[in-house]
């Protein structure tokens, strides 16, 4: 690196940090506690749901598997912005291609997930007569590998472009982690750069719209059948099977929208990490309290394992 505006493609650095000690101690503490929520909070709802018989259903292998993503997806961020608020705010080229990949890989993968969960809501609900024939263990399993290959695949091409790209102008990437858009625009070739922008911009536009389409069209037909039954408790505890889910669609489907469906639209430095802040930390945070707190089968089953926990050690 010949000075420290100048790279020649080894290394970017983040400035959206906080460059207080003060400040960067007091985010580091918080972000801390919230990682270790997640990846503990995951880890409980998937070792519940392996401990317990009854919750060996479709909706339940589906929320562990989305737990077991959301480990990761995390993981390939929120580590690396811990280390930049204590230490050197930097990351190596090779560092942060990899960052972006397993980051938008995960997080495609849990996309493709949440569609299939909606699928699986509207089977239950539209076609409960058929739901155990149609959704056996079988389906369940290819599906979450579809959505797996799907997700580690995708991102590929994009990746590969960028590794091919000169960056050798300014190093200082305007963002707390690696992405797209904030890596492309140090990129030294403007045509190209425009041209891979474009791309991405109408990659993650497919990709996005065609989830909430899919999902948008499952919720029209359990709404529908819904509507049709005459008793309000039956009503009720129809939807509240899909309470959960429709949350953390909600949750992180409209901050990722505000991210990548802004195409030409620029937002502030403030804003650009306040919006990934809250798909990248804030959406993986409460999806443990949504999926623990709101199922009355799971708040059950970790009240059984605590007590018979302190039955032990009593």
């Amino acid at each position: 690196m010949e000075n420290a505006n100048q790279t020649t493609a080894h290394e970017f650095i983040f400035s959206a940090f906080p460059y207080s000690w003060r400040d960067s101690v007091i985010c580091f503490v918080l972000l801390l506690l919230i990682y270790a929520f997640i990846v503990v909070g995951n880890v409980v709802i998937i070792t519940v749901v392996q401990m317990n018989i009854h919750l060996h259903t479709p909706m339940y292998f589906f929320i562990s598997a989305l737990s077991f993503l959301e480990i990761w997806y995390t993981t390939a961020t929120i580590p690396k912005m811990l280390s930049c608020l204590l230490r050197e705010k930097s990351i190596s080229l090779n560092g942060c291609l990899l960052q972006m990949y397993f980051f938008h890989s995960t997080g495609i993968s849990e996309v493709c997930l949440l569609t299939a969960m909606a699928f699986d809501r509207y089977l239950a609900i539209c076609s409960p007569l058929h739901y155990s024939t149609i959704m056996t263990p079988k389906l369940c399993a290819w599906l979450t590998l579809g959505c797996c290959v799907c997700g580690f695949v995708t991102p590929l091409p994009e990746i590969a472009w960028i590794s091919t790209l000169p960056f050798c102008g300014s190093n200082h990437l305007e963002h707390i982690f690696c992405d797209f858009l904030p890596v492309l625009r140090l990129a030294c070739t403007d045509t190209q750069a425009i041209l891979m922008i474009q791309v991405v911009d109408v990659v993650h536009a497919v990709e996005i719209i065609t989830a909430v389409t899919l999902i948008f069209m499952s919720y029209v037909g359990i709404v529908a059948v819904i509507l049709r039954i005459r008793s309000t408790e039956g009503r009720r505890k129809a939807f509240s099977t899909c309470v959960s889910h429709l949350t953390v669609f909600l949750l992180f489907f409209g901050s990722v929208a505000l991210m990548y469906l802004r195409f030409s639209a620029t937002y502030s430095l403030f804003w650009d990490t306040a919006i990934a802040l809250a798909f990248a930390v804030v959406s993986p945070f409460f999806n443990p309290i949504i999926y623990s707190l709101r199922n009355k089968e799971i708040k059950e089953a970790i009240k059984k394992h605590m007590s018979q926990a302190n039955i032990f050690f009593s």
